[in-house]
């Protein structure tokens, strides 16, 4: 008989994570991982942090070796571009016409810096981050005494700030927020992080955007929306990201906010899978969400490769990530599109507290700020993992008892 065929397009974390994956489990058939960069799936988290301040190598970032998909007859291809998937035939079509036949597939190309249409955007210096090629463009341009603008304040703006800051960059940051990270945290908490970055030596213009990038060949100031003009060396862009959902939107996948995939990782093409970013998958606690974050990637990879080899069960993860800036550790479990309750267990003026974000006195999500735990892995140990089971089991809290010191996160029971 012949051996099984399965194809992974895409080989970043979540690619990566499955082919390994599918190996581990005791898959015979064969394995291609096919990506477009000249590198072998590597995690991104740290080119905003350790990797950009010189802290970390990049070999330390890979998700294994290169030698271990060799060895585990993983057929690795980098530089390899997918332009088209045949799903009648069962065949992907890449860049150069070659083709390469599938039993079962799995997409995970990520996503691509989201690119505002902006006058002068194409300004050598106007830096953007997803690659380590780009965090090594930022790296080089980060001298001490130099200054930067950095565009956006969510996660990865945030980090780059706090990175250029250690580096002794000057920053100005640009968001059209109220203070940063709100929109996913909430103003009260976002305030907390401005102050951090004030104290940093950051100068924040807040709701406020970019009307334009200036300079003759490079950029050398960056004028406001409200009419500010700031000089500057180099330019940072962190808008979010665009899910690459083009080769499946082409072969006819349901979309809607990114690929619509089921508990299982499915898409609505035969045997066809997707996770990472570009996966608006359905949870069983949270209803249908799209995550953009690494502890996603990672654990999805996972569960998509073993619906392939149908084995393991509906993806449930409890999502959750972590970002270090200047010397905070910020911790979030959970998922909260909104909530009608904000209750704070600690001090915000002491920047070491939890924010528990409630709905009808159900816990949708939980954030630390400096409440230790291991911030790779909240599940592991410290108060998130205490918190695990109340958003999983939407158990009816009392929010007093949540803002009290003295109440054992587990002792809660069913109300």
């Amino acid at each position: 008989m012949q051996r099984q065929r399965f194809v992974i397009v895409g080989a970043g974390l979540a690619g990566g994570t499955a082919a390994l994956t599918l190996r581990q489990e005791g898959f015979e058939g064969e394995v291609t991982l096919l990506g477009a960069e000249s590198h072998p799936p590597y995690s991104r988290p740290p080119l905003s942090k350790g990797y950009m301040r010189g802290e970390e190598r990049f070999e330390d970032q890979l998700v294994a070796a290169e030698e271990a998909y060799a060895s585990q007859e993983i057929d690795l291809q980098r530089g390899a571009r997918a332009v088209r998937i045949d799903t009648g035939g069962k065949l992907v079509e890449l860049e150069g016409g070659e083709r390469r036949p599938y039993d079962r597939l799995l997409v995970t190309p990520g996503g691509r810096n989201r690119r505002p249409a902006v006058q002068g955007i194409e300004l050598e210096g106007v830096l953007q981050l997803r690659t380590v090629e780009e965090a090594d463009r930022i790296r080089a341009a980060a001298r001490p005494g130099r200054r930067a603008v950095v565009v956006g304040m969510g996660f990865i703006g945030s980090e780059v700030t706090a990175s250029l800051r250690q580096l002794g960059v000057e920053v100005t940051a640009i968001d059209g927020n109220r203070a940063p990270l709100a929109r996913v945290l909430g103003l009260e908490v976002g305030e907390v992080l401005a102050g951090v970055h004030r104290d940093h030596g950051v100068e924040l213009l807040r709701e406020d955007s970019v009307a334009a990038f200036e300079g003759s060949g490079r950029v050398e100031r960056v004028r406001t929306a409200a009419g500010r003009v700031i000089d500057c060396h180099f330019v940072v862009v962190g808008v979010g990201i665009v899910p690459n959902v083009e080769l499946l939107s082409a072969a006819g996948a349901a979309m809607e906010n990114g690929v619509l995939v089921d508990e299982m990782c499915r898409t609505s093409l035969p045997g066809v899978y997707a996770a990472g970013d570009i996966a608006n998958h359905w949870h069983p606690v949270f209803g249908r969400l799209r995550v953009e974050h690494w502890n996603n990637a990672s654990n999805q990879g996972r569960s998509a490769a073993l619906s392939m080899l149908e084995k393991g069960g509906p993806y449930d993860y409890v999502h959750s990530f972590w970002s270090d800036q200047y010397d905070q550790s910020l911790e979030y479990l959970g998922f909260a599109a909104s909530w009608d309750r904000l209750v704070f267990r600690g001090s915000l003026e002491s920047r070491r507290f939890l924010a528990f974000y409630l709905h009808e006195n159900v816990l949708q999500a939980v954030f630390g700020l400096n409440r230790g735990g291991d911030p790779e892995d909240p599940e592991k140990d410290g108060e998130l993992k205490a918190c695990l089971p109340l958003i999983r089991d939407r158990i009816r809290l009392d929010p007093s008892l949540l803002a009290d010191e003295d109440h054992d996160l587990s002792a809660f029971t069913v109300s």
